[in-house]
């Protein structure tokens, strides 16, 4: 308690004092001082960065000339403070129970934070109460006001969390507004909700409530209810028939929950219904008929459900709609022919069921309609005429069978069309070249169809269009220079066409694009360097084209770029140095002229022009300049071609003694590999443990902790492995499951390394395999150990009996639960452990390069074992480019040093990794995702999240609950942790500790960011 606080409850009590003594005459003095001093105190909790409080006056006899405040005219006392959007922060403190006539309490659209103290009682005269739209915390105390008077209480749009108390509502039949919307409170319903008989508005949308709302008892004898919005929570169960009851009932919201069963047969029965959404939940069966008596319904949605039968005929007479939205459901049948009678639609989506049949023409009646999708059902024949003479906003036809020219639409389209999407129909003829006058057009998708035109060069007029997908659309000529002139463009596709010609060099002005694909074309010549300049591209694709020459050194600088393919075309030369160019895969560069790079078979062909070489007797010194011109033609000849014999005779001597020498060189290897395999069968022999560290491994197995016999592998380790099982095939090699000891006990996992590049001698193999042996650690997958011959490596592991992390996150079967909060959390900590083992146990440190979900497996109680580790230790250490090559495997995950060729890597390259596996543990997505339209990267997708204030909407949906106070502050770890300049990023103990400080409970700890 502060200071003035304390000085407040002393002259409380001092007054009370002097009232009883100085009798009721000067009570209204003293009334009007406790008035004042309340405001006082509680503008003392407050910060008022702009000064709107000023004119409260401690000094002053009566608050009611203040600004914000209202007093009663009668009484003289404070009624009403109304402090509504001032940019007010701090706590709500006691000084308001002193304001004993207070009627009207309103602080919404500030920022007030911190718990409603449980002490705090507000006076019984309170009739409304509006808190919303702040960013208090803590459970919703049941002492904050007396429900007996207040009418109007909101409370949304916080982050009050916890179950609402279930006597809450015990005594609040003069409530009429209730709204506890937008926050994280959860558990059941309250039961005394009911009693609350005079409700006109309830809303407990966006929260977490479970279970299932006892309607038939509950929420259907609130007969005076005009709104009812319980959508966006957990709410399940079905919902029986008695909603009639409700005769008032206006809005009726139960969308995104997890409802199932039919739909209510009586919904039909509130006359006054306007506004009905059942959208995202999981009921089954038909539309009730009882709908259609619905004539004051304007916005009607079940999308995203399992409604089954024929789209009903009686919709057309349910003239007030507006918003009709069925998508995502299995309706099937025909649209009525009479759709054109709801004059009043503006709205229509039925995409995603299975309806057929011709589009109605008489949708051309609609002349409000602004938005149609129809798409992923089976409706065929044309667009009826006159539908693009509307003015449509978005327009999606995709993934139907519809047939005929594309309609070219008229001036009110032109001005109004922002989405059009007609891919995947049967669509032929020209594009309309009225397209390109399309002013407002953000997203045109034509792809997949038979248009067999030539590229309109009106498409380049576009000056809003971000998305140009026109793949696949038997397009022929050339690509116009002007396509980008807008400056907006941020996807353009158009593979799979018969394009020709070359990559226009303006192509460079496409400043925003980030996905640029021409594959599967005839486009020649080279490629433009001008492409070098759209700093933002993240995919290239140019496979399967006539591009020739080099590829220009200046995509090199491209840093944003992710994925590039350029394979079959005709391309020579080197790749350009930097970005994602040396980490490219076989499969990008394959079927190219002479591409130089390791991974390819073949030519590399340069560029560049031929040696010139000089005739030594063109340019004789000037000491005998004069003798030698005096010579013959003749003379000059032969010396010349004696000169030419003389250099082959020397050419051939040496390349004979180099062959040789190779010869004798090679004899000498043949007879000391002999003398050294000599001594290591004799070692062997020598040596009675298989265990013992001076044992050079050659055929035989090496176990440092040896449980099971190691004859098991001495005579024939193949067939062993082939009576194995394989469960799963990772960057260094296959993975299998096998039983050892003689009686089979032991279960191990056995881990066959490619050869290629791996460390070929037994001595150097050992040892790093013995350094790796000492890295034990419970979230380490231990090593057991190894079996060597120069023709086979096997690595003996632990086994994991729960899979990898991958299978739990993005394989999970339906039928098994999604991992829970404290489990990811478990599995995030117990990763950084391991990981800080390797970093900060081992000189140098053992660096991983390759942190991704397959790589950490799960044993029975979900605790994480990181597997792989260290594996980089057997690569040869010459080619130091393999090293980096074979971390490709996982778009997504590398860090931007090692996808660079950066030799200066160090364990940062790790904490990067370990970044992307937090975000991907709290969202459940990949790191990088493909869309049909679009790629989402999924750091800079919860960035910008993070930067909105709503990065809670990334959160895995299917973890039905998680603390938002360890959430937040993991996201914001991981957005440190994916640093692109590494050293902004934290060490791995560092990452440890802060793990744990946000594990540990909330009144314990500071604030970690």
């Amino acid at each position: 308690m502060g200071l003035l606080q304390l000085v407040f409850f002393s002259l409380v009590s001092l007054m009370a004092s002097l009232q009883r003594c100085m009798g009721s005459n000067d009570v209204s003095v003293l009334q009007l001082n406790d008035d004042v001093l309340g405001l006082i105190v509680f503008k003392s909790d407050l910060h008022d960065p702009w000064s709107h409080l000023d004119s409260w006056d401690e000094d002053d006899n009566s608050p009611c000339s203040w600004k914000f405040i209202q007093c009663n005219p009668v009484s003289g006392r404070v009624s009403e403070v109304s402090l509504d959007d001032l940019g007010l922060s701090g706590k709500i403190g006691r000084g308001l129970e002193k304001l004993q006539s207070l009627k009207v309490l309103s602080l919404s659209q500030n920022n007030f934070t911190g718990n409603i103290s449980p002490e705090l009682t507000l006076t019984a005269s309170l009739e409304r109460l509006n808190l919303s739209h702040n960013s208090l915390s803590g459970r919703i105390p049941i002492s904050l006001a007396n429900m007996s008077s207040v009418r109007f209480l909101d409370l949304s749009e916080n982050s009050f969390s916890g179950p609402v108390p279930d006597n809450l509502f015990e005594n609040c039949s003069s409530l009429r507004y209730l709204s506890l919307a937008g926050n994280s409170l959860e558990g059941p319903i309250p039961s005394t909700l009911p009693r609350c008989t005079s409700l006109s508005n309830l809303n407990l949308s966006h929260n977490h409530f479970s279970g299932n709302p006892d309607f038939a008892m509950g929420f259907w004898s609130l007969n005076r209810l005009r709104t009812l919005d319980l959508s966006h929570n957990e709410l399940s169960g079905s919902v029986p028939q008695g909603v009639s009851a409700i005769h008032n009932l206006k809005e009726l919201q139960l969308q995104r929950n997890r409802f199932s069963g039919p739909l209510p047969a009586d919904i039909g029965l509130c006359p006054h219904l306007k506004r009905l959404d059942f959208s995202d939940n999981g009921f089954i069966g038909e539309l009730p008929e009882s709908l259609q008596r619905l004539d004051s319904l304007t916005s009607f949605s079940l999308a995203n459900n399992m409604l089954t039968g024929d789209f009903p005929q009686w919709m057309v007479s349910m003239s007030s709609l507006e918003y009709i939205d069925l998508s995502g459901n299995g309706l099937t049948g025909t649209l009525p022919s009479s759709m054109g009678d709801l004059k009043s639609l503006s709205y229509l989506s039925l995409s995603g069921n299975k309806l057929a049949g011709n589009i109605p023409i008489s949708l051309v009646k609609c002349t409000k309609l602004s938005l149609i999708q129809l798409r992923g059902n089976a409706f065929n024949g044309s667009i009826p005429e006159g539908l693009f003479d509307l003015g449509l906003e978005e327009v999606d036809f995709s993934r139907n069978e519809l047939m005929g020219s594309i309609p070219p639409g008229t001036g009110r389209l032109f001005e109004s069309l922002r989405t059009l999407d007609l891919s995947i129909n049967k669509f032929t003829g020209n594009i309309p070249s009225e397209m390109g006058l399309l002013s407002n057009l953000r997203y045109l998708n034509l792809s997949w169809n038979n248009l067999q035109s030539s590229f309109p060069p009106e498409l380049g007029y576009f000056q809003n269009l971000t998305v140009l997908d026109l793949r696949n659309t038997a397009l022929y000529g050339s690509i116009p220079g002007d396509i980008c002139d807008s400056g907006s463009l941020g996807i353009l596709q158009l593979d799979g066409n018969s394009l020709t010609g070359p990559i226009p060099e303006e192509m460079g002005n496409c400043s925003s694009l980030y996905l640029l694909s021409l594959s599967h074309n005839q486009l020649s010549g080279s490629i433009p360097k001008s492409i070098s300049r759209i700093g933002k591209l993240k995919i290239l694709k140019l496979e399967y084209n006539a591009l020739s020459g080099e590829i220009p050194r200046e995509l090199g600088k491209l840093e944003n770029l992710l994925a590039v393919n350029i394979s079959y075309n005709r391309l020579i030369g080197r790749l350009p140095v930097g970005g994602i160019f040396q980490n490219l895969d076989q499969s990008a560069l394959q079927g190219n002229l002479g591409i130089c790079s390791p991974l390819l078979k073949g030519p590399c062909k340069m560029n560049v022009p031929k040696p010139l070489v000089l005739d030594p007797y063109a340019y004789p010194n000037q000491m005998d300049g004069q003798n030698r011109r005096n010579e013959s033609s003749e003379s000059i000849k032969f010396r010349h071609r004696r000169f030419l014999s003389v250099s082959s005779i020397v050419a051939i001597s040496a390349a004979a003694l180099i062959a040789i020498g190779v010869i004798v060189i090679s004899l000498l290897n043949v007879s000391a590999r002999r003398r050294l395999a000599f001594v290591d069968h004799a070692l062997e022999s020598m040596c009675s443990s298989s265990s013992r560290s001076g044992n050079l491994a050659t055929g035989k197995l090496i176990l440092f902790d040896s449980r099971a016999s190691s004859q098991d592998w001495i005579s024939n380790p193949e067939s062993l492995l082939n009576k194995a099982t394989e469960i799963g095939v990772g960057v260094f090699g296959t993975v299998y499951k096998v039983s050892l000891g003689l009686e089979r006990r032991l279960t191990v996992a056995i881990k066959k390394l490619a050869t290629s590049n791996i460390i070929q001698y037994a001595e150097d193999f050992d040892r790093e395999v013995r350094i790796l042996g000492k890295a034990r650690h419970p979230n380490l997958v231990a090593l057991k150990g190894y079996y060597w011959t120069p023709h086979l490596q096997l690595l003996v592991m632990d086994y994991a009996p729960n899979g990898s992390l991958q299978s739990k996150l993005h394989a999970r079967p339906p039928s098994t639960p999604p991992l829970s909060w404290a489990n990811r959390f478990k599995i995030l900590l117990g990763t950084a452990k391991g990981l800080a083992h390797l970093h900060h146990s081992f000189r140098p440190p053992i660096i991983h390069y390759n942190i991704k979900p397959s790589n950490i497996l799960l044993d029975e109680n979900c605790n994480p074992m990181i597997s792989d580790y260290g594996l980089a230790r057997l690569l040869t250490k010459i080619d130091k480019h393999v090293i980096s090559n074979r971390f490709q495997s996982a778009l997504g995950y590398v860090a931007p040093e090692l996808a660079c060729q950066s030799l200066r890597v160090n364990e940062k390259c790790d904490i990067y990794g370990f970044g992307v596996l937090i975000l991907e543990l709290v969202t459940g997505r990949r790191p990088v995702e493909y869309g049909e339209d679009n790629v989402v990267i999924l750091s800079d997708h919860v960035r910008v999240l993070l930067e909105q204030g709503n990065v809670l909407e990334c959160v895995d949906s299917s973890m039905s609950e998680y603390l938002e106070e360890e959430v937040l502050p993991v996201l914001k770890l991981a957005l440190v942790c994916t640093s692109q300049i590494p050293s902004s990023r934290p060490s791995m103990s560092e990452v440890v500790q802060i793990l744990q400080l946000i594990k540990t409970p909330a009144p314990q700890r500071m604030e970690v960011f």
